[in-house]
């Protein structure tokens, strides 16, 4: 499958690629160099609105004039224009040992966030740490969802919203709820894949129109297609070894396109991996679904 370098950038953790068809632009962030980006597919142009620490998520709001950012210090407005930061959710942790990781909107405008155990103390090496999933509305604020883990990542939807996707990423884990998407309730947790320590851990996901999963596997270079009852399918092998997540773009959603990260990467790697943090792109055989990025 021929591979696209979208945009040649060096962010630490590239992450959450967001297609906004209106605009026919991709917003994304990096997640240590905190910042939300916007890129322009047409011209090229990119656009930069800097945090004062880790992003780990983020979802436009109504008219896409702001969005809703998932700070280390908590969940904050951003206005585009006056780029002006306002805080509306405390952090529902310690954010001396959390902070939040990946973030995805249902089609009613939920917002629902992960958590990441990534303490600023690095002595503090507690691997078991694991806090709460959590969705947010504009209207309720931040709610406690029955799901924990020291790293969350993947989330996304079945084509009929019947599913919710969501990695264990640390437990290389993918698992899958039931969900009332009227409700927003989550129940009956199954196991959706297993991926062994020798093929890298799930990281972020997107669907394709006939239920297949795409997953990056963060540290194996691959992006792998799952079958809707979890048996693979298909893998691209990447130029790069940290793939981080992937999203359907497009006037048709027919391009996955990809971030990449650079974090923890010797010099001797990253001399070895001239693409590492660039945004790359593929035109597999399927086209993508709608990735709802609009907060209520």
């Amino acid at each position: 499958m021929k591979i696209d370098v979208v945009l040649r950038v060096t962010p630490t953790i590239g992450e959450s690629p967001t297609w906004l068809a209106a605009e026919k632009a991709i917003f994304w962030i990096d997640v240590r160099k905190p910042a939300l980006y916007r890129l322009a597919l047409e011209t090229g142009d990119q656009e930069a609105w800097e945090m004062p620490s880790d992003i780990g998520a983020f979802a436009l709001t109504e008219g896409a004039t702001g969005a809703v950012v998932a700070l280390r210090q908590g969940i904050f407005n951003l206005d585009f224009s006056s780029r002006k930061l306002t805080q509306i959710a405390p952090p529902p942790f310690d954010p001396q040992r959390f902070r939040f990781n990946e973030g995805a909107c249902d089609s009613q405008g939920r917002f629902w966030v992960g958590v990441m155990f990534d303490p600023l103390d690095k002595s503090d090496s507690d691997k078991e740490a694991k806090a709460s999933l959590h969705s947010f509305t504009l209207s309720g604020g931040v709610k406690k969802e029955p799901d924990a883990a020291e790293l969350h990542n993947g989330m996304a939807w079945s084509p009929d919203e019947q599913w919710l996707y969501l990695s264990h990423t640390q437990g290389g884990k993918i698992f899958r709820y039931a969900y009332d998407v009227q409700s927003g309730r989550i129940s009956d947790r199954q196991i959706f894949a297993t991926i062994p320590e020798t093929q890298g851990v799930p990281d972020g996901a997107a669907v394709d129109v006939d239920g297949g999963y795409w997953c990056a596997l963060h540290g194996a270079s691959r992006l792998r297609r799952y079958h809707p009852d979890g048996t693979i399918d298909q893998e691209v092998v990447l130029p790069v070894s940290q793939p981080t997540m992937c999203a359907f773009a497009g006037d048709h959603l027919e391009h996955l396109y990809i971030t990449s990260a650079t974090d923890q990467l010797s010099p001797e790697q990253r001399e070895r991996e001239p693409l590492a943090g660039a945004m790359l792109r593929i035109t597999p055989e399927r086209r993508g679904i709608i990735r709802h990025c609009m907060v209520r």
